[in-house]
């Protein structure tokens, strides 16, 4: 599930990101995106190409991996960020909420480390 009013722009440094057309709630869930998961050895092969940084860790010990279906792997990263997202290791989904007012076509990011307010340093040099 993709939210109607959300859509992919180029987005200032960042190649292509997540818009809204119009203004969203603070608490809205946005995206509930399917997921492949890999194993831990399919990644080390994804993490020599492109794909690495598309993917996400997967699994509560991070063993593996996911591509996500969906815009997912085109939110762009900030911290603090104004949304959140979750993984459903069981029913193999991640979902994006918002975590404030977010208004019309503003860029939706999500923080690479977790949670919205992670200040950990990202594997590439990050935009403010």
């Amino acid at each position: 599930m993709i939210q109607t009013y959300l859509y992919i722009e180029q987005s200032q440094g960042r190649g292509r990101g997540v818009f809204t057309r119009e203004p969203i709630p603070e608490g809205t869930v946005v995206e509930s995106s399917p997921v492949l998961v890999l194993t831990g050895e399919e990644r080390v092969l994804l993490d020599q190409t492109l794909l690495h940084d598309y993917i996400f860790e997967w699994g509560e010990g991070k063993d593996r991996c996911c591509v996500a279906w969906g815009y997912l792997s085109l939110y762009n990263h900030r911290s603090p960020s104004n949304c959140e997202y979750f993984m459903d290791y069981e029913e193999e989904i991640v979902w994006v909420k918002t975590v404030r007012p977010i208004l019309a076509n503003e860029e939706l990011t999500i923080n690479y480390n977790g949670s919205f307010q992670n200040d950990d340093p990202v594997w590439f040099k990050a935009l403010p």
